[in-house]
């Protein structure tokens, strides 16, 4: 079996370290990892702990991306089914930005500069000083002052963006490519038991899915502006695909065997992202990706490419 693990980053991931820094949060997550998944009452029979403070816990585990739920018919009603999301949690020390950043070339594409869309409602997109064209009407993707987006959000369907392959420019030889971006599934309102499965894809080929656990509202975004309805997506998980002679990583995570090689970045002049959420999705939940001026996180979606010294 595939072992899934997670690297954290000590200088920036101080949520998930502060999740994972309890002893009953580590037993919830051992039992987890030992079964096929437990609902909050059996973790709280086999911790002798009340469910209340199992519930609380739960809670913050699966804010910080450490479990997943999922809600099963049960004999009255339905059940929420708790599963530990990772085997192993390994905490990193990156280099410094001035040892790396002679070998790396970075990029940020501003939300709004996506060249091509295809979505369906609801959808919408927003600057920090309020709504763009109509919302719920997919042709507003056209607008000229999309250029100012920064949210977006769609129930299915994809946004393309096309970044310049400045190694090949420069004549540099990439060995991994980074993207990053803030994102969640969309719902009308929020939700955070609300899984959708996010699609990437590079110059046309497909890396794999990555399921945001839901859509998160229960505090405002630290940029989200206070115009915005607080009933609305307040903000994501800043999330990080990689892709390198080994595979394509979702934060460390191993999604699929497509590599570099595959991908054949160096005969392109530009390195194409697609976005999606498909139809046929076995998680449907729409999408919302946060630029500059919303959600948690200063940035648009950020392109990074790692080449050779």
């Amino acid at each position: 079996m595939r072992q899934n693990f997670l690297l954290i980053d000590a200088e920036k991931d101080f949520e998930i370290l502060k999740a994972a820094a309890s002893p009953v949060r580590v037993q919830i997550l051992k039992i987890l990892h030992e079964s096929d998944g437990l609902n909050v009452n059996e973790i709280a029979e086999r911790l002798a702990l009340p469910q209340s403070s199992v519930s609380s816990n739960v809670a913050s585990l699966e804010a910080a991306g450490l479990l997943r739920t999922e809600t099963r018919k049960a004999r009255k009603g339905s059940q929420k089914i708790c599963f530990a999301t990772f085997d192993e949690l390994i905490v990193t020390f990156h280099k410094t930005e001035q040892a790396s950043a002679s070998n790396m070339i970075e990029v940020s594409m501003p939300l709004g500069l996506y060249t091509h869309s295809s979505v369906t409602g609801p959808c919408g997109i927003c600057s920090p000083e309020g709504i763009i064209g109509l919302l719920d009407v997919p042709e507003t993707f056209m607008d000229p002052e999309r250029m100012k987006t920064a949210l977006l959000w769609f129930t299915s369907g994809y946004v393309e963006y096309q970044f310049p392959n400045n190694a090949r420019i420069q004549g540099r030889q990439i060995e991994e490519i980074e993207f990053s971006m803030e994102v969640s599934s969309e719902v009308p309102g929020t939700h955070t038991n609300w899984p959708s499965d996010i699609t990437i894809s590079v110059n046309g080929i497909e890396l794999g899915d990555w399921t945001s656990p839901g859509d998160f509202g229960d505090k405002r975004g630290a940029y989200t502006p206070d115009w915005w309805k607080l009933s609305g997506s307040q903000y994501g998980m800043l999330k990080t695909w990689r892709i390198n002679d080994a595979g394509a990583f979702v934060d460390g995570i191993k999604i699929s065997n497509v590599n570099l090689r595959d991908l054949d970045v160096s005969s392109h002049r530009s390195i194409r992202l697609r976005i999606e959420v498909k139809q046929e999705a076995r998680h449907p939940g729409g999408l919302n990706i946060f630029g500059r001026g919303f959600g948690n996180y200063a940035q648009d979606i950020v392109l990074r490419l790692h080449t050779k010294a």
